[in-house]
């Protein structure tokens, strides 16, 4: 009777380091250049779909590339729910790590310029979240990190170098404000995770979905509505559905270039008190909402350098207008005062 062989101790590549990517690709991003290692078609297309197209936007502290790996979690037939769950090896990008086979994850080493993103067949069957909630984390993580950039959650538009932060809560009128903005033939430069450099002030980030609900469409010119409503739908975790316009795919003007921030903009949900769309506001008031509507940005390197720099410009808080176009109208004329205050 033929004896079963029994399976090594020691495995010969338990990280499965010896793996070769399916395929690479490097692109510009946020002020550096970022190197994905895919090991599957579907992974390569979620970082297509996410960043390919962008323009090209550089910083001042430009340093080595980033590193990414995407990786696939390994599959294993069912276990008892009295089993403890397998652990399985995982690595890529000079990074080691045990994992269960049903985790979806993302490790990040800024200091290393490299992140090691984990994605199980279930969670691609979401591409949504698995680009948002991990992919996009770690870009974000180490674009941010490793370049001293200060992260916000703001839109940023603009035009002729110049930008506007756009801040607010849910539901403020951010997404519908740059949406509009996009349409006037303003510059966009993210919807709402823009990074800044806390000594120059130079805003980037990632221009390429805008989200915005389906109420909004009631305000959309007639030949732009057939555009939106071709776009998919995507339910966020809160259960909200909102249109995910590619804005690479649409004509709008993306910034070819970082912007400088010549103000901060504060959208409310409050309407104008006799008829003024934008309100200015003291310093100290403004650095006040800073803080309070950025508490992770609070606690980054380079916020004391950036706050010493952003206290110095204009802040205004712009109340909801009848129509959108009204809120883009105050905005232009915002944008135009301080180009010819810079001449």
């Amino acid at each position: 009777m033929r004896s079963r062989l029994r399976p090594p101790d020691i495995a010969t590549d338990p990280f499965r380091e010896r793996l070769p990517p399916v395929s690479r690709v490097r692109l510009p991003l946020l002020g550096g250049s970022f190197e994905f290692e895919c090991e599957s078609a579907q992974l390569r297309r979620l970082v297509d779909w996410a960043y390919a197209g962008l323009p090209a936007h550089r910083l001042p502290r430009r340093g080595a590339p980033f590193r990414i790996r995407l990786a696939l979690a390994p599959r294993h037939g069912r276990t008892s729910r009295l089993a403890a769950p397998r652990i399985n090896m995982l690595s890529g990008a000079g990074l080691l790590c045990g994992s269960t086979s049903d985790s979806d994850f993302a490790v990040v080493a800024p200091g290393e310029r490299s992140a090691l993103v984990t994605l199980s067949p279930r969670l691609l069957r979401f591409p949504y979240h698995a680009r948002y909630e991990l992919i996009e984390f770690a870009v974000f993580t180490l674009a941010a990190r490793a370049q001293g950039l200060v992260p916000l959650h703001a839109a940023c538009v603009g035009q002729n170098g110049r930008g506007l932060l756009l801040m607010g809560d849910s539901g403020a009128g951010k997404s519908t404000t740059s949406l509009h903005c996009l349409l006037q033939g303003l510059e966009f430069v993210t919807e709402d995770s823009a990074f800044v450099t806390a000594d120059t002030l130079l805003a980037t980030g990632v221009p390429n979905f805008l989200h915005v609900r389906r109420d909004v469409l009631r305000f959309v010119p007639e030949e732009s509505v057939p555009m939106i409503r071709r776009s998919p739908l995507i339910r966020r975790r809160s259960g909200v559905q909102k249109f995910e316009i590619d804005v690479r795919e649409t004509g709008f003007r993306l910034a070819r270039m970082p912007l400088k921030v010549t103000a901060l903009v504060f959208a409310s949900a409050q309407p104008p008190r006799d008829g003024i769309l934008l309100e200015g506001l003291p310093r100290d008031g403004a650095l006040e909402k800073l803080t309070a509507c950025q508490p992770y940005a609070v606690g980054q390197a380079g916020w004391a350098t950036f706050v010493k720099g952003i206290g110095k410009l204009p802040a205004f808080e712009l109340r909801r207008a009848r129509h959108p176009a009204e809120a883009v109208g105050a905005l232009q004329r915002l944008l135009a005062d301080a180009t010819r205050a810079a001449r």
